[in-house]
């Protein structure tokens, strides 16, 4: 008598999930790394930034530069935990990177080209955390 053994393999909408998780975990790993990269040139070196008289959310830079190290930082934290696929790190990597949208936004004078790339990158992450079902298992 003969024994079967079935091999079961995961099917297209778990390797997509998979896959549109690490997508999102890479992007959010270069995203927040820029982001303490940004951070750090703000905080050692004020010159770098363009300065914009009169803007509306006009911040300290050397703050400014504090606050994205530090979201950078997180960033990268929570992109390890979407590499090895925990749950947790689906729903903070939403968060984080809705956050650094904003901190790219309000330092949109100081360094425009940067925080438009970095803008449309964390919007891409977003979408690629928010399109997987929830039911589906990686």
């Amino acid at each position: 008598m003969a024994t079967t053994t079935q091999h079961h393999r995961p099917g297209t909408a778990q390797i997509a999930a998979g896959g549109l998780t690490i997508f999102a975990g890479v992007l959010l790993f270069l995203s927040g790394s820029m982001d303490f990269c940004r951070g750090l040139m703000a905080v050692l070196e004020d010159d770098i930034f363009l300065a914009t008289p009169g803007y509306t959310f006009e911040f300290d830079l050397t703050a400014w530069g504090w606050i994205h190290m530090l979201i950078g930082t997180v960033a990268v934290i929570i992109s390890f935990g979407l590499l090895v696929a925990a749950k947790w790190a689906r729903i903070l990597g939403v968060i984080i990177a809705s956050l650094m949208i904003i901190a790219n936004f309000l330092s949109l004078p100081y360094h425009p080209v940067w925080s438009i790339t970095l803008i449309a990158m964390n919007g891409f992450i977003i979408w690629a955390l928010c399109v997987v079902k929830k039911d589906t298992v990686y």
